[in-house]
């Protein structure tokens, strides 16, 4: 079950989905070295890409792996689209994914991300713009559709197909959906018959079965996981190796999740500043201790502290010792 792109081979093929305020440089990290084998950065505003200084451009550009990191790039204007994608690619991006998918108001609003979908002529403009742009795979992240009366993600995907995009993953919801109800993988479908290329499906991957269901319902090529991957950064591989049916391996024990938790830590820490760092990492450890029975007291207790080193102490010293880790995966 390995996609092909130009060369690229994505292997293992289940994908951690770009998330905003999640999927960044340490985040990205740490699922890599538990064996995922594509992830895609929190999505960028182009204009911001181009305008940014060196600092802030690092934030969005490959931490680990570069032909396993792909740049999600966001934008309404090509010229901006076309500079960013080649900013991203000298940054050493293996994969430049624009963004048809966003539903969030402050993206749509200004015509960028979902709102794409609702002018496929304009949308392809940026297609045509990023793929002139760059050497490297281009892909496409969309919804099925602005809303019900509007579902043309089958359109937009055979065009942009045509004008080079190498990869589609598409989000089970329309724009108006956000995030409520149900991902209709089903309608996914229409999306796989409409291309050639691989076509990937998001939206409510938790564990095991919902993946497995999704590639059922929707005959997409794999899987792109979303918030399943929070507090379990493993996830990706453990997926991949049971879509593949291989022997998937043992979730970490206690001990092995707390070297994760800590090392993801230290790198927030080294990426952000100390300061914005805890504040940063504290959602990830939110995540990670609420899937382990009996590390309630310890998640309220670290989620207050403002010191670093007693974050990291009381982690190393009682985490090992709670009950035991919550099997969230499903089989």
């Amino acid at each position: 079950m390995t996609s092909q792109m130009d060369g690229h081979f994505l292997n293992p093929p289940v994908f951690l989905a770009p998330m905003a305020g999640i999927t960044d440089v340490p985040f990205r990290s740490v699922v890599l070295g538990c064996g995922a084998g594509f992830v895609v950065s929190e999505m960028v505003a182009s204009a911001e890409m181009v305008h940014a200084k060196s600092s802030v451009r690092s934030r969005a550009l490959p931490g680990a792996e570069v032909q396993r990191s792909a740049v999600q790039l966001a934008g309404r204007e090509a010229g901006y689209m076309a500079e960013a994608a080649k900013i991203c690619e000298a940054g050493g991006a293996g994969i430049i994914d624009i963004n048809f998918g966003c539903p969030a108001k402050k993206v749509t609003n200004g015509w960028s991300g979902a709102a794409l979908m609702r002018e496929p002529d304009h949308a392809m403009r940026l297609v045509d713009a990023v793929v002139g742009a760059v050497s490297v795979p281009v892909t496409l992240k969309m919804r099925l559709g602005w809303d019900e009366n509007q579902l043309n993600a089958p359109e937009i995907a055979k065009r942009a197909e045509n004008a080079g995009v190498r990869m589609i993953t598409v989000h089970g919801r329309t724009r108006c959906q956000f995030y409520k109800g149900s991902a209709d993988w089903a309608k996914i479908a229409q999306v796989v018959e409409a291309v050639n290329v691989p076509v990937i499906a998001n939206g409510d991957i938790l564990d095991t079965a919902t993946a497995k269901q999704a590639m059922s319902d929707s005959g997409a090529r794999s899987v792109m996981v979303g918030r399943g991957a929070q507090g379990q950064p493993w996830i990706i591989n453990r997926l991949s190796d049971e879509l593949n049916g291989k022997t998937p391996p043992e979730d970490p024990d206690l001990k092995e999740r707390t070297e994760i938790i800590l090392t993801h830590y230290d790198h927030i820490l080294s990426f952000y500043g100390r300061d914005l760092g805890v504040r940063v990492a504290r959602k990830h450890l939110g995540w990670y201790l609420e899937r382990v029975d009996g590390a309630a007291d310890l998640r309220a207790r670290v989620l207050r502290m403002g010191d670093p080193n007693d974050v990291s102490t009381a982690i190393g010293a009682e985490l090992p010792h709670c009950s035991t880790a919550r099997m969230d995966i499903a089989s």
